[in-house]
């Protein structure tokens, strides 16, 4: 397996299909809310040097995992850059042994070159990978609620 970050332009086109089939698996409002990914927010984030793509790749080039991170100050602590985890997965077929967490150490030590001093990594309650976090010195810290208005 080889792991590197890619840019936006460099995945879209591979990571399309691999979105799908990760809302397929973990989307709890699939009948209400239909994947539809604002690209040109992320070519914008992209741009400013907030988006952060890290891939994993079969010795042929396959794509088969990314960890999408966005970079942001922390608003109450504005010196302090934090990678807030947008999207992470790893196809199924590959979940064997420890590929997620090397994934996921990868795009922690590009973080750490990029300056972040803190990473927000989330979980669905559903399909909850928070033992992976806690295994790498993760600490859970709140739970969010979410409401659907329709």
């Amino acid at each position: 397996m080889k792991y590197r970050t890619e840019t936006l332009a460099e995945v879209i086109e591979e990571i399309t299909p691999l979105l799908l089939d990760h809302w397929q698996e973990i989307a709890l409002n699939k009948n209400t809310i239909k994947l539809d990914p604002h690209w040109e927010v992320y070519e914008n984030l992209a741009k400013m040097g907030h988006l952060n793509i890290t891939t994993a790749r079969t010795d042929k080039g396959e794509l088969v995992g990314y960890v999408v991170y966005l970079l942001q100050p922390l608003l109450h602590y504005k010196s302090e850059l934090s990678a807030v985890g947008d999207v992470f997965w790893l196809r199924p077929d590959h979940r064997k042994g420890s590929l997620g967490m090397r994934l996921l150490k990868v795009a922690e030590e590009k973080m750490r070159a990029l300056g972040c001093t803190y990473i927000v990594n989330k979980t669905k309650l559903h399909k909850d990978v928070g033992r992976l976090f806690e295994r790498m010195g993760y600490t859970a810290i709140e739970r969010v609620y979410a409401k659907e208005l329709t």
